[in-house]
């Protein structure tokens, strides 16, 4: 009888190892500032930090000492819904603006930009005002 009982559990462990009820949840990670190339096309020379804190954001690197250049890194790390819908990690965007003299004088990066943004996943969560199923 104890033996049974041991074949039975381990039969059962070993097919709740496939299950999903054993994975880890894990989040969306978005960390710096998504950067398309639509929202970089805003971006002339002679423009302010103020008039690109507008439309970039804060920048992620904004260096104290090496005030004549501020980087917008952006990277992805999906979660288990997204991996599940097909997103893939974002490493690589890296958006560079330099000024000289208080005013922006070079762009570099804007290859590394998606064209248009990617947009968010539908919600998981159902607020208080959602419409039942």
């Amino acid at each position: 009888m104890r033996q049974k009982l041991k074949v039975a559990l381990f039969c059962s462990l070993s097919l709740l190892g496939g299950c999903n009820a054993l994975h880890v949840y894990t989040i969306d990670l978005p960390q710096g500032n998504p950067v398309t190339r639509e929202t970089a096309s805003r971006l002339k020379t002679g423009m302010t930090p103020a008039q690109v804190r507008y439309i970039l954001g804060t920048p992620m690197v904004d260096d104290p000492l090496t005030t004549d250049r501020w980087d917008y890194v952006y990277t992805f790390q999906p979660g288990t819904y997204a991996r599940q819908a097909g997103l893939k990690p974002v490493t690589n965007q890296h958006l560079v603006v330099r000024f000289t003299n208080g005013k922006v004088s070079a762009i570099e990066g804007l290859e590394t930009l998606p064209e248009k943004s990617q947009g968010a996943l539908p919600s998981r969560d159902r607020g208080l005002n959602a419409e039942p199923l």
